[in-house]
């Protein structure tokens, strides 16, 4: 489902998504939709495929917040008094690219070797998806990606690679097992890394 647009890029791999409000799409997005942790998929047009991304963080932009000054309409009548008025409070998510879907769907991890562009639509994925972006031929699962995340340099990064792990073994419970191996290492350096007993 379409959760927003891109409204800006930081890197080739760090993108910021402008959620859609009330009036911009027939159903907007809900909160649970943008959550930490989310797939989104990018489609990177002239059949490219589409890129894949992880939602990393919530900015919440106010420009009316300090201003205390008196206004002429309050908020609720600016819709009859001044129709064309555009509110400007907006929630924009940072995603995080973790590779793409090419054009044949095959699932590639890693930094994707195309960016996405200004206002391309962005997507929530569905639990299918997230599934066949992380199977590998034998019908494994494959978080090829996590070691970029790893070195992002933010604290949430442990947590992001945990909350996916925490997804795939919903997802994928013949391989709960494997995987629990993953996440209680992700665990432990997430409670000892921030006190200096590891990366």
């Amino acid at each position: 489902m379409p959760i927003g647009k891109l409204v800006k890029s930081n890197s080739h791999t760090d993108y910021i998504c402008q959620i859609y409000g009330p009036g911009e799409i027939g159903q907007p997005a809900s909160a649970p939709d943008y959550a930490f942790g989310t797939f989104v998929r990018i489609p990177l047009g002239d059949s490219n495929g589409d890129l894949v991304g992880l939602i990393y963080d919530t900015v919440l932009l106010n420009p009316e917040f300090g201003s205390l000054g008196p206004r002429l309409s309050p908020a609720p009548d600016l819709s009859v008094f001044s129709p064309d008025y555009l509110a400007e409070q907006s929630t924009l998510v940072g995603i995080t690219a973790v590779g793409m879907f090419g054009p044949e769907g095959t699932a590639i991890h890693g930094v994707p070797p195309l960016a996405a562009q200004i206002d391309a639509l962005v997507e929530r994925m569905d639990d299918g998806a997230v599934v066949a972006f992380h199977r590998t031929p034998d019908h494994g699962v494959q978080v090829g990606y996590a070691p970029m995340l790893l070195t992002l340099g933010s604290p949430l990064a442990r947590y992001l690679v945990l909350k996916v792990v925490e997804q795939l073994c919903v997802l994928v419970p013949n391989e709960a097992e494997g995987l629990s191996v993953l996440r209680g290492e992700l665990t432990w350096r997430a409670l000892i890394g921030p006190l200096g007993g590891g990366v």
